[in-house]
């Protein structure tokens, strides 16, 4: 088992989000379905990281997967 995450892309994912809607963003890098999960982690030490939209907006997703504001991109591609 690992502790880094795959890198899928090093830039943000820009999604419309719904308003009270839950997303569950990959942690692992491994979902073919980025940003978020599709199952792919299972049998890592990753779990998704629960997203609640507050309002119905664009959001920018982490995409490198070495974010400190998870799910939420910080610029940490930008160092990658």
């Amino acid at each position: 088992m690992t502790d880094t995450p795959e890198i899928p892309q090093t830039s943000p994912y820009a999604v419309e989000v719904e308003e009270g809607k839950n997303y569950f963003w990959c942690a692992c890098g491994k979902s073919k379905k980025q940003p978020f999960c599709d199952g792919s982690h299972k049998g890592t030490d990753f779990t998704p990281v629960k997203y609640t939209a507050e309002a119905s907006k664009k959001v920018f997703f982490c995409g490198c997967k070495h974010s400190a504001n998870r799910p939420l991109c910080d610029g940490s591609h930008s160092k990658l």
